[in-house]
């Protein structure tokens, strides 16, 4: 029983889900506005900050168990005028989302693993599903937020019954790749908190 003089157990932030939770989650993109065409940043999605950092603004929601219907903020990092690592970490991470979502282990290069990892637009992210690995970070003003740093793919002990697969280890429904060829995967994905009033919701790297 929690004592009410001694608050040594007490956590910060009890609303907070617990670090290295798996969960199935659904990714809403916020349009931002920006298009650069001939980086593939089509349809709206895609939003520029004052210093130049392009980025899509995530809402994950989580679907099922315990924490339905909570919500984590990322930003999916498209470009940093500081230099390539934002981008290549969101590249990354969106890797992973497609992995998680279409059943593939990150090691399969058939032909078929190929061009479902391929995508015709920021569309094809929006309302993705797959399972997260949650994790707990800091916020611009140093209060701890949850964030998602990377997608859980069928090589997890945790993928096929978050997934709801069962232990029968069927994947998700087979992937369909769409009738016209896809574009590669455009840049992708950093986790930061929902922006707060009057602060800069990047990595001081990144702006």
């Amino acid at each position: 029983m929690a004592s009410w003089n001694d608050y040594n157990d007490t956590r910060q932030n009890p609303n907070l889900i617990p670090k290295g939770t798996v969960a199935k989650v659904r990714l809403t993109i916020r349009p931002g506005g920006f298009d650069d065409p001939a980086q593939g940043w089509t349809g709206g999605y895609a939003t520029r900050g004052s210093t130049g950092a392009v980025y899509l603004n995530g809402e994950f929601t989580v679907l099922e168990g315990p924490y339905a219907r909570r919500k984590v903020f990322t930003l999916i990092g498209l470009h940093s005028p500081k230099g390539p690592d934002w981008g290549n970490m969101g590249r990354s991470f969106v890797r992973g989302m497609l992995n998680s979502a279409r059943g593939l282990s990150d090691k399969d290069v058939s032909p078929q693993a190929q061009a479902a990892r391929r995508i015709t637009g920021f569309a094809d992210l929006d309302g993705l599903e797959f399972a997260a690995k949650l994790d707990i970070g800091t916020d611009a003003n140093g209060e701890e937020k949850n964030e998602i740093r990377m997608a859980v793919t069928p090589d997890h002990r945790d993928y096929a019954q978050v997934m709801g697969t069962g232990r029968t280890g069927h994947a998700p429904p087979a992937y369909a790749p769409p009738a016209q060829p896809a574009a590669p995967i455009p840049q992708g994905a950093f986790p930061a908190a929902p922006p707060a009033a009057g602060s800069d919701p990047r990595p001081a790297w990144a702006r």
